[in-house]
């Protein structure tokens, strides 16, 4: 299967510090690797609804849900790249991941088999100078993936408050140079290890 990378911009702001080391990382991918950016914020969906005991969720056909999903299902590795807002993921980014929720109860989704081997990978700045905060944000990534049965490729972590900040993190930049290349293990969670 041709790699097909699906960017998923969880910020509040257009061109932040996040939207730029992704686009640095994946400005090292192979010409070939088609890519595919949505910006939450352009793209909004409704507060997650969870129907799993009253009744199934139906797959959306059309609009912002429909695009995502799509693009979801298509992907062979999917970016989150959300700003570390209140040490976790944006709340437009933890919407999205809501829905898997939904598209796991979907009739004729086969969303879990879909997903399983793929790869998740985050991207995220942080206005911090101990990436240790970022724990609950990679966290979140890691058990989500490892539930859904994928390959973790890891957090690429710059730092940076003020837009263009990341800019100026020389070992942020230099992990973007690989952070695609390296082989993603398969996810697994805390207590298996």
């Amino acid at each position: 299967m041709t790699r097909r990378f699906l960017f998923v911009l969880g910020s509040a702001r257009a061109d932040g510090n996040t939207e730029l080391l992704a686009r640095r990382a994946a400005e090292q991918l192979p010409p070939d690797v088609e890519q595919q950016w949505i910006d939450l914020a352009e793209h909004p969906v409704p507060d997650f609804e969870d129907l799993r005991h009253d009744s199934d969720h139906v797959r959306p056909t059309e609009g912002n849900l429909a695009l995502l999903l799509d693009a979801t299902l298509a992907a062979t590795d999917i970016v989150i790249a959300s700003p570390l807002y209140w040490y976790s993921l944006s709340a437009q980014t933890k919407r999205y991941l809501d829905y898997w929720s939904g598209w796991l109860r979907t009739p004729g989704l086969d969303f879990k088999a879909t997903l399983a081997g793929r790869t998740l990978w985050g991207v995220t700045a942080l206005a911090h100078s101990q990436p240790e905060v970022a724990d609950p944000l990679v966290g979140t990534l890691n058990n989500s993936a490892a539930y859904m049965g994928m390959r973790f490729g890891g957090v690429l972590l710059g730092n940076g408050s003020k837009p263009g900040d990341v800019l100026n993190d020389t070992e942020a930049l230099a992990r973007a140079k690989t952070f695609f290349a390296q082989e993603a293990p398969l996810a697994r969670f805390v207590y298996e290890d």
